[in-house]
This record gives C-alpha cells, structure tokens and sequence, in this order.
C-alpha cells in the first residue's frame, strides 16, 4: 500500500472525484439558476420596440396585450404592463402591455346626437364623453333661442345645418366640431320711417323688428304721450338706410300732428 504505484493511482482517484464533484456543483448551479426569479422592469412610458429589446436581454418576452388612442399621445407608447413593474418573476416570463395607437379612432357623424336647433353648452357636455371638441366659429341672427346650434363645420366642411346633416362623413376622435350659433340681434333690417306715427304704433313696430326704444323728447306740453306723435327720429330713416337688430332709436315727439304729416 506504500508503494509509488499505489500512490499515484490513490492520487488520481482523488483527483478524479474532484473533478466530478466540481461537475455535478456546477451543474447542480446552473440547473437551479435556470428559471430563477428577477425583478421586472418598469416600461411604462416607454416605447414597445424600446422595451422589447431591453426585455429580450433580461430574458423576459413581452407581448400587446391591447391599444388605444390617447389624444396628444404618440403611438406605440406602452400605458400599462402585466405583470406589474418591480413584480417579481421568473426569466422567460411574458409581460403582456397596452400600447398607444398610432391612428385615431373614428366615428360617423350619423352616430353623433341631434347637433342642429339644440343648446351649444349642453351639447358639447355630449360630445366630450366621445372625445370630441367643440369650438365656437361664429354667429347668425336666429328668432329661436339663443346660442342654440344652427350650422356645424369639421375641418371646414358642413356637415350639420337645418338642411340635415352628411352622416357619412367619419370625424376623428380628439378632433375639434366648429359651429355657429344663435342670436336674437345683429340682423341688418330697413330703416323704418317712424314720423308722423302715434308713439304707440311706433313702440309695436319696433316691439316686431327687435330694435329698442331710446331716448324720448318733447315739443312742447305733451298729455299724453302713447298718443303723442313722433316728429323726429334718430337715426333718420333715409333711402337705403339700415339699421341692426338690438339698436336704439331715439324720438322727438308732440301731441299734435305734425304740420309736415298728411
């Protein structure tokens, strides 16, 4: 057993189980790394291509799980991931992801609500829960309420007005409708002659055309003054004179008839 021999085969049959025992450590350790547990990454906010590459080389995958449009968002941008971020996983786990849209989402003017002849304040309130802004353009003279809707423009062409409306025409959402609304006043009308009428008569006409009445000034003694006439008027009623609807006219009035009058 003393032998060189012998001592050199003891020697390489310690150093044989060395061996195999460092083997087996290191496979043992890579056999129990494989599928080990790592801290998922926040990629919300970030790009999908973006965090693709970074998952790749954190051995996880990632997958679109769903997209959505987000007015002043660019598209591809992930908004919310599953697992969690700082979750704590295996590797080669799949992280699914909700990303932005790169295109708007779209919707007919046949499925917005009734826009002509409704109130504006009211239906904006509608068209918010639908993604769509509403701007004002501009005015016209209408008998019915005021700022009630009477013409509706998308990117400058009509689309709704009291002629009906183009249903087909398809309106992206996070876009902005402009339309022109009601007013009772600013509508350009003929100067009326109001002299040699009664005040009263005067009053009722004017009552009609939607003007007002001023200042009112007397010749002389005035008993009654419904019944006073009107000798002067300002603005004058001259040939092709206008005046605009909510303006004021002032009179000069006296109980008799005027001279002038026939």
């Amino acid at each position: 057993m003393t032998t060189k021999a012998f001592l050199k085969q003891l020697l390489f049959i310690l150093l044989f189980v060395i061996v195999v025992i460092t083997l087996v450590n290191l496979w043992l350790r890579s056999y129990t790394n494989h599928g080990q547990k790592l801290v998922l990454p926040n990629y919300i906010g970030e790009n999908f291509n973006d965090a693709k590459t970074d998952a790749n080389d954190r051995s996880f995958r990632i997958s679109i799980a769903d997209s959505v449009h987000i007015v002043g968002k660019p598209g591809g941008e992930i908004i919310s991931q599953n697992p969690n971020p700082e979750s704590t996983v295996k590797e080669n786990r799949m992280i699914y992801v909700t990303v932005t849209k790169f295109n708007a989402d779209r919707i007919t003017v046949g499925s917005l609500p009734t826009l002509y002849g409704t109130n504006y304040e009211s239906k904006c309130k509608d068209l918010s829960y639908l993604n769509i802004n509403c701007s004002i353009q501009g005015y016209k003279h209408d008998r019915g309420a005021k700022d009630h809707i009477l013409e509706v423009y998308y990117k400058g062409k009509l689309i709704s007005s009291k002629n009906g409306r183009n249903n087909s025409v398809e309106i992206e959402k996070g876009a902005t409708l402009d339309f022109v609304l009601s007013k009772p006043d600013g509508k350009e009308l003929p100067l009326t002659d109001y002299t040699c009428m009664s005040l009263d008569q005067a009053r009722f006409l004017m009552e009609n055309e939607g003007l007002l009445l001023g200042t009112i000034s007397g010749n002389g003694e005035i008993t009654d003054e419904g019944s006073a006439y009107i000798a002067d008027q300002s603005p004058r009623a001259k040939p092709g004179a206008t005046i605009i609807m909510g303006e004021l006219i002032n009179f000069r009035i006296q109980q008799n008839k005027p001279s002038s009058c026939k």
